[in-house]
């Protein structure tokens, strides 16, 4: 076993439930959020609504305040708005939508000492056909993961899937940024990525029974490169200037198959 699959935390039934109303509250929050994607409405506006939810709540959203080395400030808002180009922890602000941009919402919080986290993309307006593909390719994609998940499984063999079919219609997997384990804290062990390169599956791990993941495909319309935006080393974009897609579920691997945690149910 490896040293970080010795790491993995395997939750109790009552510990997946609580794990559930996180879940919950953060696919609430993303539906409230969709209703509002107009052109014209601002990001800064999109992350009011996600505030003042987790606070009526009594909740805590994980991502405010975070401080990574690379960046220049700590992570000023409580959801990652991304536009377009821009493939994760986009920060919100007074830019205004436009018609035919995409949003991805990446949300999630803590309740009762548990978290939640899941992410969606939104088509602003009237996206442009490839536009389109692209979420309905990453969407798929998460939808074949968490169908394919079965105890005792090894996780490349569903990284692998997904990578193909991104890559059999046109589209690229992110390298660099990937899924984790999902518990008491935002990001536990294991890493979950979307590919698998080659025959090298480093960091694969099996599928056990009561480990929590947070599975989440970024996709790009063109290179799968991405790099840091200098101005504040938060948000990260595609190299080439393509549009990337990005969708995340919260989900509990059980004795048959693989339960979602913040779809609402």
């Amino acid at each position: 076993m490896s040293s970080a699959a010795s790491r993995i935390v395997i939750k109790s039934a009552r510990e997946i439930e609580l794990m559930r109303a996180a879940g919950r509250l953060v696919h609430a929050i993303l539906c409230e959020i969709r209703e509002h994607v107009r052109p014209g409405t601002t990001t800064a506006e999109l992350d009011e609504i996600a505030s003042r939810r987790i606070r009526e709540a009594g909740a805590v959203a994980l991502f405010k305040g975070v401080v990574n080395p690379q960046a220049r400030f700590p992570f000023p808002a409580s959801i990652c708005s991304s536009v377009n180009e821009e493939v994760v922890h986009g920060i919100p602000g007074d830019r205004p939508l436009a018609d035919g941009d995409i949003v991805s919402i990446d949300c999630g919080v803590r309740l009762e000492n548990y978290c939640g986290d899941a992410a969606i993309t939104i088509a602003v307006g009237r996206p442009s056909p490839t536009a389109e593909r692209l979420i309905a390719v990453t969407q798929e994609a998460l939808a074949l993961a968490i169908r394919e998940i079965r105890p005792y499984a090894r996780w490349s063999m569903i990284a692998r899937q997904m990578q193909q079919y991104v890559e059999r219609h046109g589209f690229n997997v992110v390298r660099e940024f990937v899924g984790h384990g999902i518990g008491r804290q935002m990001h536990e062990e294991p890493k979950v990525p979307n590919y698998v390169e080659g025959d090298d599956r480093h960091g694969d791990f099996e599928l056990l029974p009561g480990m929590t993941l947070a599975i989440e495909p970024m996709v790009t319309a063109g290179r799968p490169e991405v790099e840091y935006r200098d101005a504040d080393r938060w948000t990260v974009v595609t190299k080439d200037g393509s549009l990337a897609a990005h969708f995340e579920h919260t989900v509990a691997v059980t004795e048959r198959a693989a339960v979602v945690l913040s779809n609402g149910s």
